[in-house]
């Protein structure tokens, strides 16, 4: 469907053209008909100025170089082609358009005998619409670019947004992993303890040992869905996570654990993680009698070790666990280690940079 405007821009001129003729002074051949049908042909070609700029330009400029030669009344028929001049600057560029232009001003020079009138009276009223045409043209461009630049800087917050919601579920996916898995474990080892068990004062102290965990469990699920940053594990909390590991039967022996003051939090919350997934992992697959961990500030970098005694020939999975602690560690700048130890027994080792993490990895 054409646009209502180029419709009343070719009525337009039509109307102004042929109302100009027909009461201007007499030409030196009538109007009608061969001079109604060249206004007709040039005015009408307006309606497809947009979608066939350089054809309408074509039309237009050859029906009123045809008009003014013949004789017709004098009429301002030039407009069709300047209206194409513009359209087609616009669309096209300067270059189709003023050369176009200066076609005409020669064509009206040599038809007129006078170069010099041309160049003064043709010339500028032709070359006005290129110059305009242009205009419009960088100033359209200029509104593209701009409509671009913004698309695609909300497609990068869109991404960015998803990006970052991906690695809070992530985030949340592991905190939850790891707080049930060690708290669910420890329930498991105390309520088979509790089955097994021959005399009421163990079993009623397998139920308290459960009863605390269970609560515990619900105290971090709480934290690991509230989204707090302030509210993650520290190194404050491992001799509370060494109790519930000792009361679910594997007694744990911590050796130099570092100031709080000197470990940045994110790194405390990583070392306490890895620390209490290494002690799961424990308790649930490698039969341990008792385990070490170790933490001591290496350089610029924390260590931790997590070290029990169980069978050597004990398998490897490589399951959410490892994963979950190798991702703690590689998120700040380190690694992890873990395997069976030549002398018997499973170790995991992790190292995570201090000042990595205060320079922005947090």
């Amino acid at each position: 469907m054409r646009p209502p405007r180029d419709a009343v821009i070719a009525a337009a001129v039509a109307a102004f053209t042929v109302v100009t003729a027909l009461t201007g002074a007499d030409g030196d051949r009538p109007l009608l008909p061969a001079g109604a049908a060249l206004i007709a042909v040039a005015c009408a070609a307006l309606l497809w100025r947009r979608r066939f700029p350089v054809t309408v330009l074509a039309v237009t400029a050859v029906a009123t170089l045809l008009y003014y030669p013949l004789g017709f009344p004098d009429a301002p028929l030039i407009l069709a082609p300047v209206v194409a001049l513009y359209t087609t600057a616009r669309e096209r560029g300067p270059v189709p358009a003023g050369a176009a232009a200066m076609l005409m001003t020669a064509v009206f020079a040599a038809a007129g005998g006078d170069p010099v009138r041309a160049l003064i009276g043709i010339a500028p009223i032709l070359l006005l619409p290129v110059v305009l045409g242009e205009v419009a043209r960088g100033r359209a461009r200029q509104v593209e670019e701009a409509e671009h630049r913004a698309a695609l800087a909300e497609a990068s917050r869109e991404n960015e947004a998803l990006r970052r919601a991906a690695e809070e579920r992530l985030r949340i996916a592991r905190e939850l992993h790891d707080v049930l898995a060690h708290q669910l474990s420890m329930i498991t080892v105390q309520a088979g303890a509790a089955l097994h068990t021959r005399e009421p004062d163990g079993a009623f102290e397998a139920l308290r040992t459960i009863r605390a965990a269970g609560k515990e469990a619900l105290r971090e699920v709480r934290t690991v869905l509230g989204v707090l940053r302030d509210d993650e594990p520290s190194l404050a909390g491992l001799p509370a996570l060494i109790g519930r590991t000792a009361a679910a039967g594997l007694p744990v022996h911590v050796t130099d654990t570092p100031a709080e003051t000197t470990v940045p939090a994110a790194v405390q919350a990583a070392a306490y993680r890895i620390v209490q997934e290494a002690l799961t992992n424990t308790i649930r697959h490698a039969g341990a009698g008792s385990a070490e961990v170790t933490l001591l500030v290496d350089g610029p970098d924390l260590l931790v070790t997590v070290t029990d005694d169980g069978p050597s020939t004990a398998a490897v999975t490589e399951g959410n666990g490892l994963r979950g602690m190798t991702e703690r560690a590689s998120a700040l700048g380190g690694d992890l280690r873990a395997g069976p130890r030549p002398g018997g027994g499973f170790q995991v080792r992790a190292r995570i940079p201090l000042t990595l993490a205060e320079d922005g990895t947090r």
